[in-house]
């Protein structure tokens, strides 16, 4: 497999009713993976170097959806499916963040 341009990493951690840290899940994580996995098959991100993986916790619970992209490091947080089509217009293809998205800077700098 060659080396991806970019890698999302989706949250979609369940966690019982009631955890104090509550869960991705809880706060619509698998919409977001849904149209993340559609726009990727849509789009053929996955034949133009680019990478999705679902994965568990990501750490700031309180503010999921979260995702993840590398290789810059650069997380968003309180994602929904109408966030999708902006990152990946913006983020994936245009290498430019979506400041409104991004995770606060102190949990994420």
């Amino acid at each position: 497999m060659p080396k991806p341009l970019r890698h999302v990493f989706a949250c979609v951690q369940g966690r019982p009713a009631g955890h104090p840290r509550g869960s991705c899940q809880d706060k619509g994580c698998a919409a977001v993976w849904q149209k993340l996995s559609d726009e990727f098959t849509l789009r053929n991100l996955w034949g133009a170097g680019f990478q999705l993986t679902n994965t568990g916790c990501l750490g700031p619970c309180e503010l999921g959806p979260t995702l993840l992209v590398y290789p810059e490091g650069v997380m968003y947080a309180g994602v929904g499916p109408g966030d999708v089509d902006r990152i990946i217009d913006e983020h994936l293809l245009l290498d430019r963040p979506v400041d409104g998205l991004l995770a606060p800077a102190e949990l994420w700098g």
